[in-house]
């Protein structure tokens, strides 16, 4: 697993290499006497606590029985996989295809009750129109080389917009401007996208804010992210999602959030912008 750019994730998996140590070291054993036993280099153990290479199931395993702490290993492993969880490769996820992740995304949104979204590339899944995902799903399939099951995944992302409809769920969202005028779609697709933004704004479920381009800009364009609760954020690079849930970080996109929202323009103002986007298209 490579560097992660989120604190969280490196935190995670430096305590769980202090968490080896201290078993190494409560068992009396040098990082060469471990290593022997595990029948590994010395310099594997070095990775390992250093929190550098994330140990596998069995290295865990070998670990434990080296150290006559068989009884920690289940543990452990439970531990290191939650870590790995935190941030994930695109090409890892999507390796059978993007339908999979779609319904775990349903899944964590059904289970949301505030989701707070801003957005700097293109519109959030639960707001796009099936023209619009596929155009977005069929360019992300050729960049990753990752198996083609669009039309698949398209649909469990359109079904996430039955939260707000159901539920008691309660989105509110932060876009740029420039997501408004991206021809991530074509003209037609686009036109029909924007017209469904206008649609949904009147719901009772949605708050949605537009950050115009002439902005005085007060926080610097981020990259996407989604507060669940205020208990995980979810953030989307170019080769990873990743989820924050350390609280001193999630403290921080909230602020963030908050100094976005201010940037941003509400009701009469955000609808003139959309409908400007619209007509760019003519």
């Amino acid at each position: 697993m490579s560097a992660s750019p989120s604190s969280s994730a490196q935190a995670a998996r430096e305590a769980l290499a202090v968490r080896l140590t201290h078993l190494r070291e409560d068992a009396g054993l040098t990082g060469k006497e471990l290593s022997a036993r595990c029948g590994w280099h010395p310099a594997k153990t070095t990775r390992i606590q250093k929190g550098v290479a994330p140990p596998s199931d069995a290295d865990i395993r070998a670990w434990c029985t080296a150290c006559g702490a068989d009884d920690q290993a289940d543990d452990l492993i439970a531990t290191a996989r939650a870590v790995d969880s935190m941030y994930l490769e695109w090409r890892r996820l999507h390796k059978d295809g993007m339908r999979k992740v779609q319904q775990d995304w349903n899944t964590l949104h059904e289970q949301t009750r505030v989701c707070r979204v801003y957005v700097s590339n293109v519109f959030p899944g639960f707001f796009q129109t099936p023209g619009f995902a596929t155009a977005l799903m069929e360019q992300i399939t050729r960049f990753q080389g990752t198996p083609d099951d669009v039309a698949e995944a398209v649909a469990a992302r359109i079904a996430r917009s039955r939260f707000l409809y159901e539920g008691g769920h309660r989105y509110v969202v932060l876009i740029e401007e420039s997501v408004l005028r991206y021809r991530t779609a074509d003209p037609d697709a686009m036109r029909g996208q924007l017209r469904h933004l206008l649609a949904v704004m009147p719901l009772a479920s949605v708050s949605l804010g537009i950050i115009p381009f002439t902005a005085q800009r007060t926080v610097w364009p981020l990259e996407a992210f989604y507060l669940h609760d205020d208990t995980t954020a979810v953030v989307e690079t170019l080769t990873a999602e990743i989820k924050v849930k350390q609280p001193r970080e999630l403290a921080d996109y909230a602020r963030a959030f908050t100094g976005l929202a201010e940037m941003a323009v509400h009701g009469d103002a955000a609808r003139a912008l959309i409908k400007a986007a619209i007509d760019a298209l003519e």
